[in-house]
């Protein structure tokens, strides 16, 4: 199961739904990124009855990234309640997110 991809419309939407939420700050062309799409949507699959599982294009959605200072991708966000509560920055391994994500549960 993909991660769902967020634009400015369903992004505040999502983030203040209560549930737990990781949104991937990623683009395209970063190399980085691709690395770890497979790994989110692991994640995405792992964790969909627990958490939503998001990612947000940088290049479709530059105010998004300026918004929640986005300035090196992947970023990946943790929210709940409609707040950041954890960043992380770069391309981490599965356990490193899923370590937030129960924390968090």
């Amino acid at each position: 199961m993909p991660a769902i991809h967020l634009t400015e419309d369903g992004f505040k939407k999502t983030i203040k739904s209560g549930q737990l939420v990781l949104v991937d700050f990623w683009a395209p062309w970063c190399g980085p990124c691709k690395a770890l799409g497979p790994t989110i949507d692991k994640l995405s699959e792992l964790y969909k009855d627990k958490a939503i599982v998001a990612k947000v294009d940088v290049d479709e959605v530059p105010e998004l990234a300026a918004e929640f200072e986005v300035s090196s991708i992947p970023t990946v966000k943790f929210f709940k309640g409609g707040r950041e509560i954890e960043n992380l920055t770069g391309a981490y391994p599965m356990s490193k997110f899923q370590q937030i994500l129960e924390a968090n549960l």
